[in-house]
């Protein structure tokens, strides 16, 4: 992951945005939300994740730890991205 990736500050005047009214908001480009659209939804809950013991490679494990805070959800992210791109 590109270091600046997360760096990057939105230029976006969220002030702005924030003291829009609900009359201001443009909706034109929204579908109508149809009897087909809800018969069509279903409801889902994410799973939730599961705590197991992983052996990890000493250099791996510091690999990820000096990618900072959040390094857990970073490793996991790579683990399905493996996954993901390895499924038959």
């Amino acid at each position: 992951m590109n270091e600046n990736a997360m760096n990057n500050t939105s230029e976006t005047n969220w002030d702005k945005v924030d003291a829009l009214t609900e009359a201001e908001i443009d909706t034109s480009d929204i579908p109508p939300l149809t009897e087909e659209f809800f018969s069509k939804s279903r409801w889902w809950k994410p799973a939730e994740p599961s705590n197991i013991l992983v052996q990890i490679d000493p250099s791996t494990l510091a690999w990820f730890k000096a990618q900072g805070e959040g390094w857990e959800k970073k490793m996991a992210a790579a683990l399905r991205i493996y996954a993901e791109a390895h499924k038959a």
